[in-house]
């Protein structure tokens, strides 16, 4: 079967419409027409296929695969809505649907190329550097600002020439039309001013009677303005200045100035002129009258020659000023953007690891200076959660191995005991020895019960559980305890119970803080404050325990308790670490306070103090026994921590007091921490925030 017999039959299946034949015979016939004429060449001359271009852009560019998948299924869903719907049909009963559907295709694909376009331009945008681009757009706004200006300008400088035209042309008209003899004559002696007037005559109706004057240019070139032919002046208004072209005469060789003064437009002002009848003595007419139209005009080569120098001097001009513009911006957003640059080093020396980089400060009323002190402190503020995070870590691991070796020591303990009964029960005197095995199989487990009664107690403070802080209590009776307790310990051991005073001794040694809290053989106040009573006596009796079982008995101790002010916050206080740093910046505050409160008290007039004052319970136990190394001083309040370099733990301390000591104060917002006593040995110092009435009388005790 030919190919017209298959196109006949494809045509009569789609002219029959959807209802006669199966969708599926449809499809394929749309297909069939499709797939032809993008094959066929006079479908190609009636309207040019745009598949074959989108597959190839599509194959070539990896990046729009999703966009090409997307558009075959766009393509699948049009060609089944064409082969179940009803088929366009032109006026001639042909299909028309290929035509619509390749129209669509075509916006679709310039849509795709116009986002491409715009995305590679942006892209390329913002691959350029900001000092580039702020140079290109001072160099573009300048331009720009120099075309608008010389645009300006020769537009002013045009409006004042053909304004002064205008008047030139109005009053001397009536000189030029009178003196038409003489200005010939002046013409033929080649001399320049009034002979630079055009003149034309017509009459009354409008017909050329002649043209007396027209200037002559060098080489023989003439230049007349084009006017309305002869009969007839056209939409021209006599008395009003218009511009018209100029009709140019060569004759000859010419230089090209001569050719270009002829072009140049003429400025023409109609007038009516009049020759009065002339009459001799007996009244005989010897000339008659007559009236018409005169055309008198001026060239505007002179406007059209200083606009051309105004032009090009603005264009040297601009240009100078847009070069010099440029290097001067270049060199101010280079400097401007100094700094910035300086922060880029600096951010990439920190993305390289080194946290302690610090972005140069600049004044902070400037945009770079106010950045550079977010970001100091943006980096403080890492580095410090850095640093801690370690130092977390560090604590966690060591935690866990002390832990580990601590918990160790008595299962093993428990384990040999154990299977050294089980061996030995079977042999004479096993019960005997059963007895001393029970008995350190006992010791071993309640030192580990007390080792994990601590590491409770820590964990529990950690997450902010177990201190009660709603109670009053009553901090001078559990310090009176204390001294009980260890006076009925180490009998022998003198034990003086005092208060604190302020000093005034200024140094900038912060070891030397302790000198400024001065022991006094004063009673204490009876202090009282929301505190949770048992880990207070906790603390206060692991600080104790550690004097009895580290330090000589005889050795002398003191215990000293006041309420002293200072300015420091609770908020501040709290944030502190237990070193002696945050001792002498209290002990600052605190002297401060002092000062202030006796130059109000001694002032003739009342002095009033802004700051707010807040009072703090400063508890100091201080023991003059053999102390610490200053390395071990810092490591004190570790968990674990001993002395007892060899672990063997023969006088009971498990490396946890100190630490719970340090938990306990923290969760009062207070402060811990020690010192060296400066005749020799360790002072614990205590400061818990009180508040104002916490000195009082015949307050009951929280039992």
């Amino acid at each position: 079967m030919s190919q017209k017999e298959n196109n006949r039959d494809d045509a009569t299946i789609l002219s029959d419409g959807a209802l006669n034949h199966h969708p599926d015979q449809i499809s394929q016939v749309v297909d069939k027409q499709l797939s032809s004429s993008h094959s066929s060449p006079v479908a190609d001359t009636q309207q040019p296929s745009t598949y074959q271009p989108a597959e190839l852009h599509h194959a070539a560019n990896p990046s729009t695969q999703h966009e090409h998948k997307q558009y075959e299924q766009d393509e699948q869903q049009e060609t089944v809505a064409v082969s179940t719907s009803s088929p366009d049909t032109t006026e001639h009963g042909q299909f028309n649907g290929h035509t619509d559907f390749t129209g669509n295709t075509e916006q679709q694909h310039a849509k795709k190329v116009r986002t491409s376009t715009k995305r590679t331009v942006l892209q390329y945008l913002d691959a350029v550097p900001l000092s580039t681009r702020l140079v290109s757009i001072i160099l573009v706004l300048l331009l720009a600002s120099s075309a608008v200006v010389g645009f300006a300008v020769r537009q002013l400088v045009g409006s004042y020439i053909i304004d002064k035209t205008d008047t030139q042309l109005m009053r001397q008209s009536e000189l030029v039309l009178n003196n038409i003899n003489t200005l010939q004559q002046s013409d033929r002696t080649d001399s320049m001013g009034l002979t630079d007037y055009y003149l034309q005559l017509r009459d009354s109706h409008y017909v050329i009677q002649g043209t007396p004057l027209m200037p002559v240019l060098p080489d023989g070139v003439s230049s007349a303005p084009v006017l309305p032919p002869s009969g007839s002046i056209g939409n021209i208004q006599i008395g009003q200045p218009f511009t018209t072209n100029a009709a140019v005469q060569i004759i000859g060789n010419n230089s090209r100035a001569s050719v270009r003064m002829a072009n140049a437009p003429w400025r023409v002002l109609a007038v009516n002129w009049t020759v009065p009848e002339v009459k001799n003595a007996r009244g005989e007419v010897i000339t008659r009258g007559a009236k018409g139209v005169a055309f008198i005009g001026l060239s505007l080569y002179d406007m059209q020659d200083t606009m051309q120098i105004v032009t090009k001097y603005f264009i040297a001009v601009g240009v100078a000023t847009a070069l010099l513009a440029t290097v001067l911006a270049s060199m101010a957003i280079e400097r401007t953007l100094r700094p910035l640059k300086r922060i880029e080093k600096t951010a990439a020396q920190i993305a390289d690891g080194d946290l302690s980089q610090r972005v140069p400060q600049a004044p902070e009323n400037t945009e770079v200076g106010s950045l550079s002190r977010s970001l100091n402190r943006m980096l403080s503020r890492i580095e410090g959660s850095f640093i801690e995070q370690q130092r977390t870590t560090e604590k966690m691991k060591r935690f866990v191995s002390d832990a580990s070796h601590e918990l160790r020591t008595p299962l093993a303990t428990i384990h040999g005991y154990a299977e050294l009964y089980r061996m030995q029960r079977n042999y004479p005197g096993a019960l005997e020895r059963a007895d001393e095995s029970i008995k350190h199989i006992e010791q071993s487990s309640s030192r580990m019960s007390a080792l994990v009664e601590d590491l409770l107690s820590l964990a529990r403070m950690d997450e902010g559980r177990g201190v009660d802080l709603t109670h009053r209590t009553n901090i001078t009776r559990i310090v009176h305890d204390a001294c009980e307790d260890l006076h009925a310990l180490n009998p022998e051991r003198p034990i003086d119970l005092g208060s604190l005073e302020v000093t005034q001794i200024q140094t900038n040694n912060p070891e030397e803080a302790v000198h400024r809290l001065k022991f006094i053989q004063q009673l204490p106040p009876d202090l009282w404050m929301y505190a949770d009573q048992n880990r207070l006596r906790q603390v206060i009796t692991n600080i104790v325990g550690n004097i009895h079982r580290y330090t000589p008995q005889d050795s002398p101790v003191q215990m000293a308790l006041s309420l002293i002010p200072a300015y420091m916050t609770p908020q501040e206080l709290a944030a502190m670490n237990s070193s002696v740093e945050s001792l002498d910046s209290f002990v600052r505050s605190a002297q401060y306070a002092a000062q202030q409160l006796h130059d109000s008290d001694n002032a003739t007039q009342h002095q009033e103090i802004t700051a707010p004052l807040h009072n703090y319970a400063v508890l100091r136990i201080i023991d003059h026994g053999p102390g610490l190394q200053p390395h071990d001083l810092h490591m004190i309040f570790e968990r674990f921590y001993t002395a007892d370099l060899s672990r063997t733990r023969e006088k009971g301390g498990t490396g946890l007091g100190m630490a719970i000591a340090q938990s306990a104060v923290k969760a009062h917002h207070g402060l811990i921490c020690a010192s060296h006593t400066p005749q020799g040995g360790l002072t614990f110092t205590v400061v818990l925030p009180a508040d104002t009435d916490s000195i009082t009388q015949d307050q009951p005790t929280q039992e």
